[in-house]
């Protein structure tokens, strides 16, 4: 496994498994600290739908039992362990009987689609710029002009997603306010259909990564600073290497790496922070189904969403501390 040990995996797949028990035993304890009934609010729901609904204390009776809702929370407690090693996720309160699984797997791609290509473009553009900011052969008028796609960092990506809206959507009318397709477009891998969900997802992207790429960019040229007084750099100029090579190779390659650190980390805030952007565009997404989930009080839906982001989070940076003997050869994790 080159650099990698047998004991250091080992550990490190233990802390996974442990960063996820803790996770989920959180999300368990917190929605359940929130004043209200979700089976009242349940059954509230229905009786507007319907007008009335006879013996109401019975029935939300009944739906505790049916939800397991009455036994005593640390019964509760381990059948919701069980049923998350199982991905049993259990029906949603607000939907029911429709399963949680089923939403979540309804929702999960159009959120993977859309932080990740946002995740990506942001990681991208705000270390080229970080880096392009610390380089000292950067042409002057470039460099003066890089500092204006920073401008957007301090504003809160809701924010910036209501003033695209207002300006794209509602004023210019160059892309839809809410939505990831054309309802009247047939959900198939086509030209047409990639084209539509493109569009829909332009708004929603652009407001995270616009108030993300700053943040990438600072902490890059913070790393490039450092390193462009390194020994290595000073030879590979003394060598007489082109710019351009001594830039990416010498530079870049060796300031990134805790970039990638942070890009493992960040996924949870990205993640957090598309709630309120999913919820403003109406993109089905995760985001907004978690939303959702919280405004009805549904345990269940709420539960199986940040489980699921819980555990993709603790994925990318078990991956990334895995893979980063392959990053920098310098880094081992065998004992010396």
């Amino acid at each position: 496994m080159g650099s990698l040990t047998i004991g250091y995996v080992v550990r490190r797949v233990g802390m996974f498994f442990l960063t996820v028990l803790l996770g989920t035993t959180l999300i368990f304890i917190i929605p359940r600290l929130a004043p209200g009934d979700p089976v009242a609010a349940m059954v509230s729901r229905m009786s507007a739908q319907s007008g009335s609904t006879a013996n109401t204390a019975e029935i939300i009776h009944a739906w505790r039992v049916k939800f397991g809702l009455d036994a005593p929370m640390p019964i509760q407690y381990l059948r919701y362990l069980g049923n998350l090693g199982t991905f049993q996720l259990g029906p949603s309160l607000s939907h029911f009987p429709t399963q949680v699984g089923d939403l979540v797997v309804r929702a999960m791609p159009w959120t993977l689609g859309l932080l990740s290509l946002a995740t990506i473009m942001s990681f991208i553009g705000g270390n080229i710029v970080g880096a392009l900011l610390a380089w000292r052969s950067t042409p002057g008028m470039v460099r003066a002009l890089l500092p204006v796609t920073l401008t957007f960092t301090s504003i809160p990506p809701f924010m910036l997603g209501i003033l695209l809206i207002y300006a794209f959507a509602f004023g210019l009318k160059w892309f839809p306010f809410s939505g990831a397709y054309n309802l009247e477009n047939e959900v198939k891998l086509s030209w047409d259909f990639v084209k539509d969900v493109v569009v829909h997802g332009t708004l929603p992207a652009l407001a995270i990564v616009v108030t993300t790429m700053g943040f990438w960019a600072l902490g890059m040229r913070g790393m490039m600073v450092t390193t462009d007084g390194e020994d290595y750099m000073i030879l590979a100029r003394a060598k007489g290497l082109r710019s351009r090579r001594v830039f990416f190779n010498y530079g870049v390659r060796n300031a990134i790496l805790p970039q990638v650190t942070a890009l493992a980390l960040s996924l949870g805030v990205v993640a957090g922070g598309s709630v309120i952007v999913e919820y403003i565009f109406t993109y089905p997404g995760m985001g907004y189904l978690l939303y959702d989930g919280i405004v009805n009080g549904d345990y269940n839906l709420i539960q199986g969403v940040v489980y699921f982001l819980i555990v993709g989070v603790a994925l990318a940076v078990l991956m990334i501390d895995l893979i980063y003997p392959l990053l920098d050869p310098r880094i081992t994790y065998q004992k010396k």
